[in-house]
């Protein structure tokens, strides 16, 4: 998301760079988009980065605007900065997040205009995801090792995020009360505090039982994670980039040689249901978003599966 030559350390410094009327809108904002949105902290945080970055530009160059006065001029020269140092599809996430600050500043009467209104994103085309075939996602999880605690849960983790479609924050922050075996479905909280009931397998459910009941239970739980279903071996909760390791190491043990995260298989997920004739309204609501178009582009169609459908559905097939 940022560039190589910045790192997080360096934005902790901003409220003290940036005017006192910058950290205030900032925080403001902050509890709009927390409050009014309901969007989730890590979203909140994103949003913020962009206009903190934006704190900075104007540090370096000592220029003194408040974000009530700064000109389309301004951001101009911000966004011509950025572009020597990220790709294009940053540079559009960026000017995305403070689209998002001024129509929030023009929403509260501090402003008339939004001074990013006429400004161009960059063209990045459509990514279609990563996704394994099965046979990479079976290979995957056989690598396991299973004599370790580790193993047993690590099994039960990537069995729950490829069976249920999950975001990596929705695995880890998966409660033993979210668990409804008996009807077939757990709760999961996504992004915003919703939430949704996305059916669990037969075999999801047996893996997390036999990681609670051999694993979990022999677990020294911290207080506060006596719910958290995943416990790392010190009993709290996993962090997502414990997940991103896990994954990436089975797949140098596999040998397999795609760049891969805990998303591709949520990606795999969507993509093998819809191959094998769910429609896009179900996936959408498993995969817990709102607008269908979202689904379509996390979805990948092959050309195999579109002509299977063309031979399969259409009436002059023959």
């Amino acid at each position: 998301m940022l560039s190589g030559t910045l790192d997080r350390a360096s934005f902790l410094k901003i409220a003290l760079l940036c005017e006192v009327n910058w950290t205030s809108y900032i925080k403001n904002y902050q509890s709009y988009l927390k409050i009014e949105r309901g969007l989730s902290n890590n979203t909140i945080e994103n949003y913020s980065f962009d206009v903190e970055r934006l704190c900075l530009f104007l540090d370096q160059n000592q220029i003194q605007v408040s974000p009530v006065q700064i000109a389309e001029e301004t951001i101009q020269q911000f966004i011509y900065s950025v572009s020597k140092q990220v790709n294009a599809r940053s540079q559009a996430r960026i000017i995305s997040g403070l689209k998002s600050f001024f129509n929030y500043l023009v929403f509260e009467d501090y402003r008339n205009n939004n001074p990013l209104e006429l400004i161009e994103t960059p063209k990045t085309g459509r990514k279609l995801p990563d996704t394994l075939a099965i046979e990479e996602i079976d290979a995957l999880i056989n690598a396991i090792d299973l004599s370790s605690n580790e193993g047993e849960r690590n099994r039960a983790m990537l069995e729950t995020l490829y069976g249920c479609g999950l975001r990596v924050s929705e695995l880890v922050s998966l409660k033993i009360s979210d668990l409804f075996f008996e009807e077939g479905f757990v709760k999961i909280t996504g992004k915003g505090n919703k939430q949704r009931f996305v059916p669990i397998g037969d075999l999801t459910q047996k893996y997390i039982q036999l990681y609670k009941e051999n694993v979990r239970n022999h677990v020294s739980v911290k207080k506060g994670f006596e719910d958290t279903l995943f416990l790392n071996r010190r009993g709290g909760q996993l962090t997502r980039a414990m997940i991103f390791t896990i994954i990436k190491d089975l797949a140098v043990k596999v040998n397999l040689n795609k760049t891969i995260s805990p998303h591709t298989l949520r990606h795999s997920f969507a993509t093998h249901l819809l191959e094998n004739g769910a429609d896009l309204r179900s996936i959408q609501l498993m995969l817990g978003h709102e607008s269908i178009t979202t689904t379509e582009i996390y979805v990948h169609l092959d050309r195999k599966f579109l002509t299977e459908v063309m031979n399969t559905y259409h009436p002059r097939k023959n």
